[in-house]
């Protein structure tokens, strides 16, 4: 996952020289369409999808399961001719039940995302843009049901992104580009025992040679870096709505070159007004977030592994997902 520092410098001095020379392909061939909506649209859903699997005398075997997962989305977008803001808030959380095993936590998000563009000519898709995003979890989450000792918490982590730079795009709520040379990202770490394990990248605590904690972890750790992200949201067929995102993050005083890697794809199928059949794809990499702990297949015992991998979730299911703005008969505007 790593690139050399000089694609990088590259990359940012065409970024530069892409804003400032802004070719003809940059400016609008027309005129503003008249069915742009000014001022405030919003749009707010819950969800809730369900998978069951049972048997009963199945000779192939097999254990019976049923999991679910509620979510909610609320967006709010302001627009006037020379500026915008887009702000979103993403809840999901998701349980698994199978046979005699416990519980399970398999969905569990919060994401809050705010971008403020401001128009850099009349005649160009280039704005000036800062960009705010805050990510946690609402529950403690474990490595498999069984386990007794959290590996994650509610801000544990939790992170924060804020930068300014420019955003590319003629339709920012469909399809955007955003570049940031100057991005904060704050990673938070509120429980003692993480931050002492020096979880998620912080500084672990300094012990003695008889266990005793000299100096406790820190709860918090800070990186300034370069921050690249796409995003596109369309209905690419009939009822079949497609949302892509993909964030690129490398640290200018910490493994400059490493990039940070988030891409996720979320494609809903509307059966009816209610029914939803959606697919999910989220592929992450992160170098802070190392996998400590594997277990050796061939001795069943636990081995200590130091490194970050790519991780991967995916999700299929089938809801109902209800629009809470008709619910309520309140005026809907189309985003």
């Amino acid at each position: 996952m790593k690139i050399s520092r000089c694609i990088l410098v590259v990359i940012l001095i065409l970024f530069a020289i892409n804003i400032n020379a802004q070719p003809d392909s940059l400016y609008f061939k027309e005129d503003k369409k008249p069915d742009v909506i000014y001022g405030w649209s919003t749009k707010k859903d819950v969800g809730f999808y369900l998978n069951q699997v049972s048997f009963t005398n199945w000779n192939a075997g097999g254990a019976n399961s049923i999991s679910a997962i509620i979510s909610g989305k609320a967006v709010a977008r302001y627009k006037q001719e020379k500026l915008f803001w887009n702000s979103s808030l993403v809840l999901r959380y998701g349980l698994n039940k199978q046979e005699a095993e416990p519980i399970f936590k398999t969905e569990d998000v919060i994401e809050v995302v705010s971008n403020f563009g401001i128009e850099k000519n009349p005649q160009s898709n280039w704005f000036y843009s800062a960009r705010f995003s805050f990510n946690t979890q609402f529950a403690n989450g474990f490595s498999s049901p069984n386990s007794e000792q959290p590996i994650s918490r509610f801000l544990a982590p939790g992170y924060v992104f804020l930068g300014i730079g420019m955003e590319y795009g003629r339709h920012i709520e469909r399809l955007s580009f955003y570049g940031s040379p100057f991005t904060l990202k704050t990673t938070f770490v509120l429980d003692e025992t993480l931050s002492n394990q020096g979880a998620f990248g912080v500084d672990p605590a300094i012990f003695d040679l008889e266990g005793n904690i000299i100096r406790e972890g820190k709860k918090t750790r800070q990186e300034l870096g370069i921050l690249f992200t796409g995003q596109f949201e369309d209905e690419v067929f009939e009822n079949m709505n497609l949302n892509t995102r993909v964030r690129l993050y490398t640290d200018y005083l910490n493994s400059f070159g490493n990039i940070d890697f988030d891409w996720e794809v979320n494609l809903d199928m509307k059966v009816n007004k209610y029914v939803q059949a959606t697919f999910g794809s989220h592929l992450r990499y992160d170098n802070d977030i190392k996998v400590e702990v594997e277990r050796n297949e061939m001795t069943n015992e636990e081995v200590v592994v130091e490194g970050a991998r790519m991780q991967w979730k995916q999700l299929l299911g089938v809801g109902v997902v209800v629009d809470l703005d008709t619910i309520f008969n309140k005026e809907n505007k189309a985003l």
